[in-house]
């Protein structure tokens, strides 16, 4: 197949989005299928470009959360549009935007084969202005959402039973295909070699520390902040080493609100294969986030053998990945992460035994599978618009 990939930024690793567009192009190239991208950013193989939108005021939050958004009028935008999907075979639209809408349409009215994604909430949008927990535009932006988009799909991939939950409800009518974004083979690997040779020693710097991970952007919604607040609480309070893998609006207010912990939290940003280092070091991963479609970053962490504790929100499809309540804590709750945290800190040969169940389960995760099902997503939009 010729794929066409849609979104508007594809080359940050800061947005789970964008990296699972990127781990699914390559994983499809690997299958012989042409993929190439419709996107902004700088020319390169595989692209067709766009300029970038730069958002009058709000494009300094935009800057911190390494997004942009692309241009869809004018001439040049409007012809390489129109150009890549011409291209294609099937136009796959990984966000709810303007150019992902415009290539929609067209591919509608040339009777091209199309599909959409739901992997953005728009709790997560709202989040970033402060209005994350005002329900009624949470709801403008799902109506909107759906009437100027995801109601024109046949079929439409959402990352977890959760998302497709959310948006049934909501009246959206495509046939939903719970699709799981996927984890690399790299650290289901790691995590069968920590189980096999033991996990790796720690680094001269986390020697004698209790070292807890959370990885994902550093913005409102994902919550850091209670993992900081926590630690205070905890009995291990002098011991815990906290990292934070990510980059975001928020650091220097977390760099700030941790600096009065004994062992100020880290802020770090790392490849694939230091990550994986990183984790196969720690004694815990925390995955505090408000509002998750999926959060591949915490599924990640308990693939290398880590037990996770995860924000029990009602607004997070995390939660899923809770093997029992004990990997559970009361959302916003910083004495009540702090509890879950002390409980698996105190029993630690019941931690390893629980981190192997967890790398086990993390096996149904794999990118290969996921891109499997993907393809029958694919095949089955092809079939059905020759048949309309």
């Amino acid at each position: 197949m010729k794929i066409l990939f849609v979104i508007d930024t594809y080359d940050t690793s800061n947005n789970g989005t964008s990296i699972s567009a990127q781990r699914f192009a390559a994983e499809l190239r690997t299958r012989g299928h042409e993929v190439m991208i419709l996107t902004t950013g700088e020319p390169g193989e595989h692209r067709f470009n766009v300029p970038n939108f730069r958002m009058p005021l709000f494009q300094p939050l935009m800057d911190k959360h390494d997004f942009d958004f692309a241009k869809f009028w004018g001439e040049e935008a409007v012809s390489t549009i129109r150009k890549a999907v011409d291209w294609s075979d099937i136009v796959h639209c990984f966000l709810p935007f303007a150019l992902e809408t415009t290539a929609q349409r067209y591919s509608k009215r040339i009777g091209k084969p199309c599909t959409g994604a739901f992997h953005i909430q728009p709790e997560n949008m709202t989040s970033s202005v402060g209005l994350g927990k005002v329900e009624w535009v949470t709801e403008v932006f799902y109506k909107q959402f759906r009437q100027n988009m995801y109601n024109g799909f046949r079929h439409i991939h959402c990352p977890s039973q959760f998302m497709a939950d959310m948006i049934k409800e909501r009246g959206y009518t495509a046939k939903l295909h719970v699709i799981s974004n996927g984890i690399q083979d790299e650290f289901i690997k790691a995590g069968h070699r920590n189980m096999e040779m033991g996990r790796p020693p720690k680094a001269a710097e986390y020697e004698g520390k209790k070292l807890i991970i959370m990885v994902g952007r550093l913005s409102g919604e994902k919550r850091q902040d209670v993992l900081i607040n926590a630690v205070p609480y905890s009995k291990y309070a002098d011991d815990i080493q906290l990292v934070f893998a990510g980059r975001g609006p928020k650091y220097d207010e977390y760099v700030k609100l941790g600096s009065e912990l004994k062992n100020p939290p880290q802020f770090v940003y790392k490849t694939r294969d230091e990550l994986i280092d990183l984790l196969s070091q720690a004694d815990l991963y925390v995955h505090a986030s408000d509002m998750e479609s999926e959060a591949i970053s915490c599924i990640e962490a308990f693939a290398t053998g880590l037990v996770p504790v995860i924000a029990n929100s009602e607004l997070s499809a995390t939660p899923q990945f809770a093997l029992d309540g004990r990997s559970l804590f009361l959302p916003g709750n910083p004495k009540d992460l702090a509890r879950a945290i002390d409980y698996w800190l105190d029993h630690n040969t019941e931690r390893a035994y629980v981190a192997e169940l967890y790398r086990k389960a993390a096996k149904r995760y794999s990118l290969k599978n996921s891109v499997t099902l993907f393809e029958q997503m694919l095949q089955e939009e092809i079939d059905d618009c020759k048949k309309a």
